[in-house]
């Protein structure tokens, strides 16, 4: 029996909670319910293939801000319409360029803000028709409300589970970016893994507020909607908005990451009470840091703290770390959980072998969510999974109860005077320091040591501290050939990717340029 594709989530909702609200407009208010919602998706589905001759498995890009056309387009491709291919907002008009030929995609839609970027690269990236959202005097060839005016309602032809429905192409830090394939049964697989890990209540909607290209909104663009939870949706995150509309709308639950919650309780706006309603927060793509877990819990103390762990070739979570996790303290803070039903996890070492408990190696996992390939790059998918596990540079371990403790990525370890250092626990021995906003730990030129551990901090408002106060906080807690050998501060937020993520890379440029260290 075919199960897991897209239908079988959406329709039974749609079926049984037409009238209920599925889709709000985080700014203007705009409502639409799940039947309305499902009528302007088939009638984008179809105008997709008799308006613009879009098949299915053709890709479809999408550049733009979050919206509820960014959703509609979203599940007209779930729902076997086409392939979609969601554009990061911060890809330079090279990397636009680059993905679109390398996909072959023919067909994007844009919003006002990215229209004259993608006009000044669609000839050479091959597009032919540019659609556009919202209003606007910028250039493309079709208005997207016409686009569905010329649709016919009809539920499109269920694919198969094996069928892609996602190309979503990864940051590209080492080279150009890759296209990682998923099919219906890895997302709606993980879709079943989380809500049997953290099962949906209808009766709190959810904000969407990271970027809807990235794997991070998933549990907005799909879980809510297949348990018939309302999905709030803002433009992107900005605190002030983020706090207004959990107020507006009653949010009960949301996705951020580590950055977004801290830049969100030092706004000057910050109350408590504007995030009352909050009842699950997920968060994940960077380390928390403990102090900043236990500031979160210590303000909302009934709020489930859940953190996911995965990536975007896993369509996206393998470990979650609950609630009640959470509350234990102690270890449990730092982290990343056990794995959701349906993944299995195994550390190994640098010849592929499984390690025991305790010991660092590389995380890699297998399960039914995992990407069909990365497009086009056979020879890398093979290395990806090679030994049937998928290898995700990450190095952790685990502990005699099957928690994941991460400890960096394979390309931020610091490797100082022969020892490992991991750059995410001088981060957690710092931030825990109360005049820390935010800090990056990198590897900087040591002429004795090889790399020396350099921390970059930004300080919080009206800080005096000093370099040498950081290094002996975090000697407090940390062995000496950990601790930061430098520190340099910048008034100015870390740099970060459309992902909230640190660009590491950035920071590290300035010390190793022209010198052959790779700084991706």
């Amino acid at each position: 029996m075919k199960e897991l594709v897209f239908h079988r989530l959406l329709l039974p909702t749609v079926e049984s909670h037409a009238a209920a609200p599925a889709v709000i407009d985080g700014e203007t208010g705009r409502v639409a319910t799940f039947g309305e919602h499902l009528d302007r998706v088939e009638r984008l589905a179809s105008a997709l293939r008799t308006e613009l001759g879009v098949q299915p498995g053709d890709r479809v890009a999408v550049l733009g801000q979050n919206s509820l056309p960014f959703m509609e387009l979203w599940h007209a491709a779930l729902l076997g319409a086409a392939v979609i291919n969601p554009l990061n907002i911060r890809f330079s008009p090279e990397e636009l360029g680059f993905v679109l030929s390398d996909s072959g995609t023919r067909v994007c839609f844009v919003d006002r803000s990215f229209a004259d970027s993608i006009d000044e690269i669609r000839e050479r990236a091959g597009l032919e028709t540019v659609v556009l959202w919202g209003d606007g005097d910028v250039p493309h060839d079709v208005a997207y409300e016409k686009l569905l005016a010329a649709g016919t309602p009809g539920v499109p032809a269920e694919p198969a589970e094996d069928d892609p429905a996602v190309l979503m192409y990864t940051g590209g830090t080492t080279g150009p970016p890759k296209g990682v394939v998923l099919d219906q049964r890895a997302e709606v697989l993980n879709q079943y893994h989380f809500a049997m890990a953290v099962p949906w209540v209808r009766e709190w909607p959810f904000l969407i507020q990271t970027p809807m290209f990235h794997g991070a909104s998933m549990l907005g663009i799909m879980g809510a909607a297949a348990f018939g939870v309302p999905s709030v949706v803002l433009p992107g995150f900005e605190p002030e908005k983020v706090m207004a509309a959990m107020e507006r709308h009653r949010i009960g639950m949301t996705v951020m990451v580590p950055t977004m919650i801290n830049m969100v309780l030092q706004h000057p706006a910050f109350d408590p009470a504007r995030l009352g309603s909050l009842r699950r927060l997920v968060y994940g793509a960077a380390p928390m840091p403990t102090a900043l877990i236990e500031r979160v819990l210590g303000l909302f103390p009934e709020l489930d703290l859940i953190q996911g762990y995965g990536m975007t070739e896993a369509a996206t979570i393998l470990t979650i770390l609950t609630g009640d996790d959470h509350r234990r303290g102690r270890n449990f803070l730092s982290s990343a959980g056990r794995p959701v039903p349906g993944v299995e996890l195994s550390i190994q070492s640098e010849d592929d072998r499984p390690l025991e408990s305790g010991e660092v190696g590389e995380v890699c996992a297998r399960g039914g969510n995992y990407m069909r390939e990365y497009w086009n790059r056979a020879d890398e998918t093979e290395a990806a999974f090679r030994g049937g596990w998928y290898h995700s540079g990450d190095m952790g371990y685990r502990d005699v109860d099957g928690y994941l403790f991460l400890v960096d990525r394979a390309k931020d370890m610091i490797v100082t005077g022969g020892e490992n250092v991991y750059s995410a626990e001088v981060e957690n021995a710092i931030a825990s320091h109360l005049q820390v906003a935010q800090v990056a730990v990198i590897g900087i030129p040591d002429e004795q040591w090889g790399e020396a551990v350099h921390a970059v901090v930004v300080p919080s408002p009206g800080s005096t501290l000093s370099a040498e106060e950081v290094i002996a906080h975090a000697r407090q807690t940390i062995a000496g050939y950990k601790v930061p050998k430098s520190v340099s501060f910048r008034k100015e937020p870390l740099p970060m990717s459309a992902a909230m993520k640190v660009l590491k890379r950035a920071l590290r440029a300035p010390f190793w340029e022209g010198r052959d260290r790779a700084i991706n």
